[in-house]
């Protein structure tokens, strides 16, 4: 294993996933054996910068400290909505400062973070507007002939606590403008999640781990407005709709096989799927066998 100093100041640069340095979570993070809804193993508020497979790129630099670390991000952002080229025309920022604690001697971490997109998007406020004026248009031509450069901000705080040994619970929230497109994500404004993670040292399995999660998401007014108007975002479009927050629950048993293997079974529900009330509820059964070597 390498050895590294505590205080240390760290540069990267090169092409990686945004989420690999900022938002880590000890207990949801990793979609290919704990979590698979990326609004719990995710601050899904947060759009990221990244291409279609989710990479980019750009530069991170870290001051890590023994109680704190603070680290510093700039990327490249891609070209339009969901486009797979990345450009330094436009790019994303974002700041996280996190914090490490002890609370009845069970170690924890806050991570608090700030993020600035600047990307090729459309004003939903001004496509609704240009739409109400001119019926006959429809609204997503005129949503492309509205993009430009555009910024979208935000903030995401992140907790991780151990409760006893092998058992943590998490939560995170977190919040954007909702003002213009989503240009990397998932079509979500507002985030609140949380859960608990077991390892199976309780039963016999330790290298086994048990999760429950939970998420809440919600949309901006304006964005909310536009999907209704028929808009389509990066993941929906149902055009008319009736609208209220997206309620999920996950469960996952993730089941060690091997060193380098894992079999994780996991269940869904899904209350107000794409935030229709018409919609649902709905289970989502999967499993998943992930190996690395």
């Amino acid at each position: 294993m390498l050895a590294r100093d505590i205080d240390r100041l760290t540069v990267i640069v090169g092409r990686f996933a945004v989420g690999d340095f900022f938002d880590g979570n000890a207990y949801a993070k990793d979609p290919r054996a704990d979590f698979m809804n990326w609004a719990i193993w995710s601050s899904a508020a947060y759009d990221f910068p990244a291409d279609l497979p989710g990479y980019t790129r750009g530069a991170v630099v870290d001051l890590n400290r023994k109680d704190w670390a603070v680290r510093v991000g700039l990327f490249q952002a891609p070209s339009a909505p969901n486009s797979d080229v990345l450009t330094f025309k436009t790019g994303g920022t974002v700041v996280e400062f996190e914090e490490r604690h002890n609370i009845a001697d069970q170690p924890g971490k806050l991570r608090l973070g700030a993020f600035y997109n600047c990307g090729n998007t459309a004003s939903y406020r001004e496509v609704l507007a240009i739409a109400a004026a001119n019926p006959a248009f429809s609204i997503n031509d005129i949503t492309a002939a509205n993009q430009r450069d555009r910024g979208k901000y935000g903030f995401y705080a992140n907790l991780e606590q151990q409760i006893v040994k092998d058992v943590g619970l998490f939560a995170r929230a977190s919040w954007n403008d909702g003002q213009n497109q989503i240009l990397s994500f998932t079509d979500i404004d507002r985030s609140l999640s949380g859960g608990l993670s077991i390892k199976g040292s309780y039963w016999g399995r330790s290298d086994d781990t048990i999760g429950i999660g939970g998420a809440f998401n919600g949309l901006s007014a304006v964005h909310r407005d536009f999907l209704i108007a028929g808009g389509t975002g990066l993941l929906m479009g149902d055009g008319r709709f009736n609208y209220s927050p997206e309620r999920i629950l996950e469960a996952y048993y993730a089941w060690k096989l091997n060193n380098w293997t894992t079999l994780t079974f996991d269940y869904q529900l899904r209350a107000n799927p794409a935030y229709n009330a018409d919609r649902g509820p709905v289970s989502i059964v999967s499993g998943r066998l992930h190996g690395e070597f």
